[in-house]
């Protein structure tokens, strides 16, 4: 039996890169995945089918079926821009798989420019995205989630240790995760209700490749001084999400090789 059958988790951003790893990794431990998507229709559907496809290719190994068709996945078009999207995608997890245990907030946007030079549409921007999605995907699923629930937000390691200029407003909306989580652990921890942040730091997916223009660099700050993988943050979430995780609570994760040390 695997650590999280008989879950339904919703994640944001999932078509690609950490998102995706994270989808398919908690696909892979046992439950259904709902993950959203905003632009590449094609991408998402691409995660889903792979989860389907490796849990049938899974059952065939074992000689069984899952469900039997395989695990579910499906993929759902939302703007972390827009809650009213948000609370939709949340509300279509739940109409299309039955419930929702697991919401991990990973869509985000990423923002580096000097300080000065940043206006105000930027900032509201950032925030948007980054921070009020968040809250109103969070304050969604609350309404569903019930003992042995989890939220798990992926902030980064900027917000523990900025190293260099430019970065000032996405260090401030990944900090504020820190905070919305602490607050939210102690709101919704009365219901067996879990909360957690996940910090990753230098991750090699194709918005931050390890053998791009400033990975040199990176490198350099690192503990370990290689990047990690999507799938080294998906292990985290796993993790969290499972009844091993069920005391772990307003917590702050680095899994940043040392970035943050």
């Amino acid at each position: 039996m695997s650590r999280l059958d008989g879950k339904v988790a919703l994640v944001t951003g999932g078509s690609r890169g950490i998102g995706a790893a994270i989808a398919r990794r908690l696909a892979a431990e046992g439950a259904d995945v709902a993950l959203t998507y905003v632009a590449n229709p094609e991408r998402a559907e691409a995660v889903a089918e792979a989860i389907r496809q490796d849990s049938r290719q899974e059952g065939r190994q074992e000689g069984r079926r899952h469900g039997g068709e395989g695990r579910r996945a499906i993929a759902i078009a939302a703007d972390n821009g827009d809650p009213a999207a948000v609370r939709a995608a949340v509300e279509r997890t739940v109409e299309a798989l039955g419930r929702l245990d697991i919401l991990v907030n990973n869509a985000g946007v990423f923002l580096a420019k000097p300080f000065t030079e940043l206006t105000l549409e930027e900032y509201e921007q950032t925030m948007a995205v980054n921070v009020r999605a968040v809250f109103a995907a969070s304050q969604a699923a609350a309404a569903h989630l019930g003992e042995g629930g989890r939220i798990i937000s992926l902030g980064s390691g900027l917000a523990l240790r900025v190293p260099g200029p430019g970065l000032a407003l996405y260090a401030a909306s990944k900090a504020a995760l820190v905070g919305l989580t602490k607050g939210m652990a102690r709101d919704l921890g009365q219901r067996g209700i879990t909360v957690n942040v996940v910090h990753p730091g230098p991750t090699d997916t194709d918005m931050n490749p390890a053998v791009g223009d400033k990975a040199d660099a990176a490198r350099t700050m690192l503990a370990i001084p290689r990047y990690g993988a999507p799938e080294n943050i998906a292990g985290m979430v796993a993790y969290l999400a499972s009844e091993e995780g069920r005391f772990v609570t307003g917590a702050s994760l680095a899994v940043d090789g040392g970035f943050s040390a």
